[in-house]
């Protein structure tokens, strides 16, 4: 089966990792090349911070295109969580990456050595935070369009490389004019606490789906709004569930109807209800259960039943 969707928002997401992918593998290899010629751990310390890059925006790739498939056999409610995977192995890299580069900067720190052409390393800095910046901001724009956790993870990961790359060229300007090459480990200790900060802040967004966790809560009031708004006769709502996979939002609850409502004003009120939420809420997969409301007895002066009441949300959590 093919992974290619027809979706526009989906189609935008692959074409914007595919822009990441390319320029990471750039940056990549100008830094290696630096960091090599000057001898800075600062900076091949970047090199391998722009290639856990690399590697996310290539799994950021490949997790919007399966992502977008619709739902099979196999995968009923559609391929979502594969971008909230992708954040998770992307989260994990990052770790290993500053792991990494603590080992190689506490060397540093305990056997200095003098650097080679600074101002060519800082060059390189300062043009790879600039490219970083526009690729990040471009990221953000279509991951907040198209609400997609991977392609925010691959921009998080770019925002921070845009600190980091400047933070080295400023260092490598410092070392230039002080002398003192022991701001290239500091400042590649830096940049670890920096992205290991990152993993965590992406790990916590990724994984909290997996565990099919709630939707936020000003979410959650919205449906319950458009609910109340939709209100007629006696309804209620009970075993309220809300989750996320990718993009994509799951609500699902039992709806209360009075008895005498008929099955097409019932369907046509669940029509209305689910329009109204995927106009405000967006990618929303709805499942409602009707049921008939029972009759709330009131004792009246004559000893009569009495009507029926409005309540709604009172199961909403």
């Amino acid at each position: 089966m093919s992974i290619r969707s027809t979706n526009p928002d989906d189609r935008l997401k692959i074409h914007t990792a595919r822009l990441s992918v390319i320029s990471n593998s750039g940056l990549v290899i100008l830094k290696l090349f630096a960091g090599l010629l000057s001898g800075s751990i600062s900076i091949v310390s970047e090199a391998i911070h722009s290639g856990m890059d690399l590697m996310a925006a290539v799994i950021a790739f490949f997790s919007v295109r399966i992502s977008g498939k619709p739902p099979d056999r196999d995968h009923p409610y559609g391929h979502g969580k594969y971008e909230n995977i992708s954040g998770v192995v992307e989260a994990l890299l990052i770790v290993v990456a500053s792991a990494w580069i603590i080992f190689e900067a506490w060397g540093k720190l305990l056997h200095p050595s003098p650097l080679r052409n600074q101002y060519l390393g800082a060059a390189v800095m300062l043009i790879s935070a600039l490219v970083n910046l526009i690729i990040s901001r471009r990221l953000y724009a279509v991951a907040k369009k198209t609400d997609s956790v991977a392609l925010e993870a691959d921009a998080l990961h770019l925002k921070t490389d845009v600190y980091t790359s400047a933070g080295v060229g400023v260092g490598l300007l410092l070392i230039e004019l002080t002398g003192i090459s022991i701001i290239d480990p500091l400042i590649a200790l830096g940049v670890a606490s920096i992205i290991l900060f990152e993993a965590s802040t992406l790990l916590k967004k990724a994984y909290k789906p997996l565990l099919d966790t709630c939707l936020p809560e000003t979410d959650i009031e919205q449906i319950r709004n458009i609910i109340q708004y939709h209100m007629q006769g006696c309804i209620r709502i009970h075993q309220f569930r809300t989750r996320k996979a990718g993009p994509r939002k799951y609500v699902d609850f039992h709806l209360e109807v009075p008895g005498s409502m008929s099955v097409s004003d019932a369907h046509g009120l669940c029509d209305r209800i689910e329009d109204d939420i995927q106009k405000h809420l967006g990618e929303v997969d709805i499942n409602i259960h009707i049921e008939p409301c029972a009759m709330q007895k009131t004792e009246g002066q004559d000893g009569n039943t009495g009507t029926l009441t409005n309540k709604v949300g009172d199961d909403i959590t």
